[in-house]
């Protein structure tokens, strides 16, 4: 079997891709967006019906062109999600807007109105993860929100603090961001490449499953954002990972033995000490390490950025 096929044997593979065709071809149990993919997608002709689609919802969604803003750009994620759940059999997940990252009335009121437009299609609640940055705001509305039966997955998370408050919070998914703290790691040594086994951003992905399965935690782990198989490889095991065509392509293509690394049994034999976060715990330990301080404040402009450049395309078709 080539390293995709074993890799399912133990791991659930998600699709990182807003692209349909993609989905198709690699058979993921979920898939997950942003909006940086979402725009890269909605600038591809076979996807012209979905912006037409979100720009009608968002004509009639308020009087004022920012009204107007807000509800394509909600009807476009909504829309991205649906046409994704005809693909995979279990979950989407679908982003809060990175503008509300310090605003936890403000992610709740966002997650509460993207579930209901999906319920309104028809979707159940359980089908759908509302993505949230892992700050603390974050972690707060996602605690409200599981109550309510909202499922969150908590994103840009590069911390143990950040894996902590949301296992605390009783998320449903955190997503690790490997890639980002191999970036910063590599930058930081002065280095082009650091081996799989080594990789600090495996590193993290493997301490937080470990935390999380020693103590017994529900909320699942998976790693995300990653830049070469050999983080993959080492994180075979884990509960999920989300993985760009590029690299599915990769694995897919490869003939070659798979170990899994990751096993909720081994995890349990290990000696860890139980830590419990309140909030100023929480910003200390995170302020602690430098890397996810500047990794997190990054992630969040980013997204908002890819935001920003999405609703000026699609103000223009509003107009």
């Amino acid at each position: 079997m080539n390293l995709l096929e074993q890799l399912k044997q133990f791991t659930q593979v998600v699709a990182d891709t807003g692209d349909f065709e993609t989905m198709k071809a690699y058979h993921p149990v979920d898939a997950t967006t942003n909006p940086s993919l979402i725009y890269a997608a909605a600038q591809k002709s076979e996807y012209a019906h979905l912006i037409a689609q979100a720009v009608d919802y968002g004509r009639k969604s308020g009087k004022t062109a920012e009204q107007q803003i807000s509800g394509t750009m909600d009807m476009l994620a909504v829309a991205f999600g649906l046409e994704i759940l005809k693909i995979v059999p279990r979950r989407v997940s679908t982003e809060v807007d990175a503008r509300l990252s310090f605003d936890s009335a403000g992610s709740m009121d966002k997650a509460r109105k993207l579930i209901g437009m999906y319920e309104d299609h028809g979707i159940s609640r359980e089908k759908i993860l509302i993505k949230v940055a892992a700050t603390w705001e974050g972690v707060v509305a996602a605690r409200e929100l599981e109550k309510e039966g909202i499922h969150c997955n908590l994103t840009l998370l590069f911390s143990m603090a950040q894996a902590i408050g949301c296992a605390e919070a009783g998320v449903q998914l955190i997503s690790p961001f490997v890639g980002r703290i191999y970036d910063w790691h590599k930058k930081e040594r002065g280095v082009d490449h650091i081996p799989g086994p080594e990789d600090p951003g495996v590193h993290s992905v493997q301490n937080i499953y470990h935390y999380y399965k020693k103590f017994g935690y529900r909320t699942e782990v998976m790693g995300a954002s990653f830049r070469n198989t050999e983080e993959i490889i080492e994180l075979a095991g884990c509960d999920l990972l989300t993985i760009s065509p590029q690299l599915l392509g990769e694995l897919e293509r490869t003939e070659a033995p798979l170990e899994r690394k990751l096993s909720p049994e081994a995890s349990k034999e290990m000696d860890l000490k139980k830590i419990s976060l309140d909030e100023k715990e929480f910003r200390w330990m995170h302020n602690e390490d430098p890397m996810a301080v500047e990794k997190l404040s990054e992630g969040i402009r980013r997204f908002t950025e890819d935001m920003i450049r999405l609703e000026n395309a699609v103000s223009k078709q509003i107009r």
